[in-house]
């Protein structure tokens, strides 16, 4: 995730910051995402949230569900705020996420929305499986003992 600073058109939009508390996540991979114009100038303006949305593979096609865009109100054609939206992927991409999904139990989450260096928007999703309360609050611990063991070597 970390790109240089100097890029002008590198722009995070949205981000699931919950997901990996939440979930596992085995794999990523990066769509498109089909928009319509009025989105696009929404999305330009950070109005936006992915953190309730999912993705599906259905009909041999992969969907991003319940993703946010604010209306832009400049627009002479809106859109509707939740509606489904088309991800892109290859084939090949999108049997493997079927596999993945279908047979063993995966769950496609959304974890970043951005504007690429070529100033396209695309959708970075998690291949997760869901944590158990114990394995969140193992990785809460974790967190927390890193955080300390930081903290008394900075001292020392």
């Amino acid at each position: 995730m970390a790109k240089p600073k100097t890029d002008p058109n590198y722009k995070v939009i949205a981000e699931n910051r919950r997901a990996r508390f939440d979930y596992a996540i085995e794999d990523d991979l990066e769509c498109g995402i089909i928009l319509t114009g009025s989105e696009v100038k929404s999305l330009r303006e950070n109005t936006s949230n992915v953190a309730e949305s999912y993705a599906a593979v259905e009909n041999g096609e992969l969907w991003l569900v319940n993703s946010y865009i604010a209306p832009y109100e400049r627009a002479m054609f809106g859109h509707e705020e939740r509606r489904r939206r088309k991800l892109l992927a290859s084939k090949k991409e999108l049997a493997r996420l079927w596999n993945e999904t279908q047979r063993k139990g995966m769950t496609l989450v959304p974890l970043v929305l951005y504007f690429n260096h070529k100033g396209i928007a695309k959708l970075k999703i998690g291949i997760a499986k869901g944590k158990k309360n114990h394995d969140k609050r193992e990785t809460e611990a974790k967190r927390d003992w890193n955080r300390q063991k930081q903290r008394l070597l900075k001292q020392s």
